[in-house]
């Protein structure tokens, strides 16, 4: 159950209107990384999670304050869109959208969301649940998990060198060292998960069922060598089972592939020794 609260979890007052950059600040809202994909990705982890009390717990504390960055960030895009369009009000009056557009603004804001945020990103693609992850593999998640909290501080930090704003910033700042807090936590639980089990996903699949000869061996499939250079190709591989081995220019191990001609009634190329209409040979 969730209630909501009317104080938000940080401020998020801007000192004066900007349009264009509420623009950019869907992207932290309705993009990828945004905060929407971070809140549905925990909170279907959460729910869906079999693992023990302690871990659906933890990521159900982080998932409900992603309810809150979006709150935040929707009501600063909504007050970064007070008055606009307002380059010239005079011929915004004439024609707000047309206005709109040649400052920069998305005019969707005006039209469609009466000066409001949108479940959209920077430039006006609608957010996908097909951005989360939750596949039930706790190791597999809380890694993909490290990537969204890494992807969306780099792209806070960006906007935060995008305005000038000290109201904007203020709570970008706090955005900020919260994505910080979620790597490190996240980090944290991948560490402990990783002394539990295998550092490979998934830990559970029967090594007798894969190709040991190939699974630690580094492929150079570029010109160069520069790559043998890393830890990835030499010594000792991160689970601690195996040795890195480097082959540059790999051999093929596979067949030349030969497909046979496809049915009449699919009507493909036929073979250059029938006429049409003829039936392929039987193979």
């Amino acid at each position: 159950m969730f209630y909501h609260v009317k104080e938000l979890q940080y401020n998020a007052k801007p000192s004066k209107p900007d349009a264009v950059y509420a623009k950019k600040l869907q992207e932290i809202l309705g993009g990828q990384y945004g905060e929407m994909t971070v809140m549905m990705q925990y909170l279907f982890q959460g729910w869906n999670c079999r693992a023990e009390n302690k871990y659906k717990d933890m990521i159900m504390d982080i998932a409900t304050e992603e309810i809150a960055h979006v709150e935040m960030i929707a009501n600063m895009i909504a007050q970064l869109l007070d008055g606009a369009p307002a380059n010239d009000q005079e011929q915004a009056a004439k024609d707000p959208a047309v206005e709109a557009v040649l400052g920069g603004m998305n005019p969707q804001h005006a039209i469609v969301n009466g000066l409001g945020a949108q479940p959209n990103d920077s430039v006006g693609y609608p957010w996908s649940a097909r951005y989360t992850v939750g596949s039930g593999n706790l190791l597999a998640d809380f890694r993909a998990n490290l990537n969204a909290e890494s992807q969306g501080r780099l792209q806070v930090c960006r906007l935060y060198e995008m305005t000038t704003d000290p109201g904007v910033r203020d709570m970008l700042s706090f955005l900020i060292a919260r994505d910080k807090m979620h790597q490190n936590q996240w980090m944290a639980a991948i560490e402990e998960l990783e002394r539990t089990q295998d550092a490979v996903v998934p830990s559970t699949f029967n090594p007798q069922h894969e190709k040991q000869e190939v699974a630690y061996t580094f492929y150079s499939f570029s010109e160069g060598t520069e790559s043998q250079q890393g830890s990835w190709a030499n010594g000792p591989t991160m689970d601690g089972k195996g040795t890195f081995e480097y082959i540059q220019n790999p051999e093929p191990m596979g067949q030349i592939p030969n497909l046979k001609p496809g049915p009449p009634f699919i009507h493909g190329t036929p073979p250059t020794n029938l006429k049409n209409g003829e039936q392929s040979p039987p193979q």
